[in-house]
């Protein structure tokens, strides 16, 4: 760390320059999450454009189909100002990702979880060093069909009874005798997703642990379209997919022992969804971030982080949180 005053408001001005536009960007996403929705679309305020640089290379990512999205908006909008720069972004889960990534295949792993222990070993093992920023936050969703009109709210309990490894329930009349006795089928992420390890970790108090027997994929649009087509469903995902496509699912409240509480950016960023709210990372090889390209991307990335999140509909970084990313991404690229 650098001691000299100099050198400290040099860094801190390095990260935290941003035009009057950018600010006007932020205090749009701030007063978002005050009143507690999200755009129906694209965020009226943009990152604001310059002209066209010189930075060449490629830059890969891959993991989360959670935050795969919200990186391939940035690379989008960084494009318009960096057009030679090739940017791809893949989807293969955050497991899936990790492994990529600690086999030295990409630059950013896109995750939905933090990296596991036997993970972080595996890219110890190969010499890859790296720094974890996070870049947006997101509420773990419960959605059913709209015409599912018997059920507005879970417990915990429920979830679990509905989740478990030795789960019975194979109607929602098995769940409730009050409800109909509707088949209810299941959908959610495969085992590869860190949506996945989080959620059951939280329900069934163990990563990994859940029953088999529900159509797995790690496509939310999958488990969008499975629930969308069939009265009895039951799935889990982000917010962001459940709220893009409200007009197929129907989003439930959840009772964690505090009463009923609907997923939205008020209820995620002030924990009282809790604890289906999370936050969502990028993983930086520091290596790679030596790379002009990169570095810019990365800068790209934390600065705009707000406003990027509010366009993907997911739920921005509290003030605590990005203090931490801005210094999660000063070591990552060595300043």
């Amino acid at each position: 760390m650098r001691c000299q005053a100099r050198d400290e408001w040099t860094r801190v001005d390095r990260y935290l320059r941003i035009s009057w536009l950018a600010l006007v960007a932020v205090a749009v996403a701030v007063a978002a999450s005050a009143c507690g929705g999200r755009p129906q679309g694209s965020t009226a305020v943009s990152v604001p454009a310059g002209p066209a640089t010189n930075l060449t290379g490629s830059i890969s990512a891959d993991g989360s189909s959670t935050v795969g999205p919200l990186v391939q908006l940035a690379a989008e909008r960084f494009a318009t100002t960096n057009p030679r720069v090739d940017i791809t972004v893949g989807v293969a889960g955050t497991g899936g990702g990790f492994q990529r990534f600690c086999a030295g295949e990409t630059d950013i792993s896109d995750a939905s979880r933090p990296i596991k222990p036997e993970e972080a070993a595996a890219c110890k093992k190969a010499g890859i060093a790296y720094s974890e920023i996070a870049i947006a936050n997101d509420g773990i969703s419960i959605i059913v069909n709209p015409d599912n009109t018997w059920v507005s709210c879970l417990t915990f309990a429920q979830l679990a009874k509905i989740w478990g490894v030795k789960s019975q329930v194979g109607n929602w009349h098995d769940l409730d005798p009050a409800y109909p006795a509707d088949s209810m089928r299941l959908y959610g992420p495969g085992t590869d997703s860190g949506t996945f390890d989080f959620f059951t970790a939280q329900i069934n108090g163990e990563e990994d642990v859940s029953r088999s027997d529900y159509s797995a994929s790690e496509d939310d649009n999958v488990i969008v379209q499975g629930v969308g087509g069939d009265r009895g469903a039951l799935g889990y995902l982000g917010l962001s997919y459940a709220e893009e496509n409200a007009s197929l699912v129907k989003l439930l409240a959840v009772d964690g022992g505090h009463g009923c509480v609907k997923p939205s950016t008020k209820t995620v960023q002030d924990g009282t969804y809790a604890p289906l709210s999370r936050p969502l990372f990028v993983y930086v090889k520091h290596s790679s971030a030596q790379r002009p390209e990169v570095k810019a991307f990365l800068d790209y990335l934390v600065t705009y982080a707000g406003e990027i999140a509010t366009a993907a509909r997911f739920v921005p970084l509290t003030l605590s949180q990005r203090a931490k990313a801005l210094t999660a991404l000063a070591a990552a690229v060595g300043e």
